[in-house]
């Protein structure tokens, strides 16, 4: 009969454990449940030094800000005209 612990096994008490059962399947199982441990570990250590570029995002946020704000101004005259044309065309549709 196999114990079964409730806590994080650590890799010396996985050995035991290994040793302690004579199955093949065991050491595959607790190899890779330790290997799933380690990416878990390795993934929250790189989310808690991640810190973003927030000065690269404003950068690129005022930048769209301004190329849009500037083609507006350029083409919303001929924009505006474009559409009272096509209105005023449906508008002889009919």
């Amino acid at each position: 009969m196999v114990k079964v612990k409730s806590k994080a096994l650590e890799p010396a008490e996985s050995a035991e454990l290994v040793q302690a059962n004579t199955g093949g399947l065991n050491k595959v199982i607790i190899d890779r449940y330790l290997s799933l441990q380690q990416i878990q570990s390795r993934y929250k250590s790189a989310l808690a030094s991640e810190r973003g570029d927030v000065p690269g995002w404003v950068l690129v946020v005022l930048m769209t800000t301004g190329l849009v704000t500037a083609i507006w101004t350029i083409a919303a005259p001929r924009l505006t005209s474009i559409l009272k044309n096509s209105l005023d065309a449906m508008n002889g549709i009919r």
